[in-house]
């Protein structure tokens, strides 16, 4: 990937980090030259992927908000050793907003891939994995995928 592309779509994941629901794909692909070349994207498309994701994003970013914020009060009844039936209920509301962050995220997705024809899709999906491979994620914090070891 040439460097003129690489420093806006970093400054774009930048952005949109904060939100990892908000994460996979959380580069505006559609506006990279590269992606519009290799996919063969028309203007129009651009247009049409873009304002669907304008269109969601300040929902996507409520949601976000409202989810960390819950997040924290489910720390901090955790921190304070609150009764389990507190923390369970605090759990349901963390999740319950978890999961409507991400029916949201996959039917922007869904959306913004509908937009494509099956070929632009086929080369979209090559040109996403090799962008992937060129941009590995760093792991986050919290989320190794190996179990603890048994006692």
């Amino acid at each position: 990937m040439s460097q003129s592309i690489r420093g806006p779509i970093i400054a774009i994941l930048l952005l949109l980090a904060p939100g990892a629901a908000v994460g996979a794909q959380s580069f505006a692909w559609w506006k990279s030259e590269q992606f519009q070349k290799e996919v063969g994207l028309t203007t129009e498309q651009c247009a049409r992927i873009d304002n669907i994701f304008q269109a969601a994003l300040p929902k996507l970013r409520e949601s976000k908000e409202e989810l960390d914020k819950q997040e924290t009060k489910l720390s901090n009844l955790i921190a304070e050793s609150a009764d389990e039936a507190r923390v369970l209920r605090q759990v349901d509301r963390v999740e319950a907003i978890r999961a409507s962050l991400n029916k949201m995220r996959t039917l922007m997705l869904l959306h913004e891939r509908q937009v494509l024809t099956s070929d632009q899709l086929v080369k979209f999906k090559a040109a996403y994995a090799q962008w992937e491979k060129d941009h590995p994620r760093p792991p986050r914090p919290g989320t190794s995928r190996e179990m603890p070891p048994k006692h």
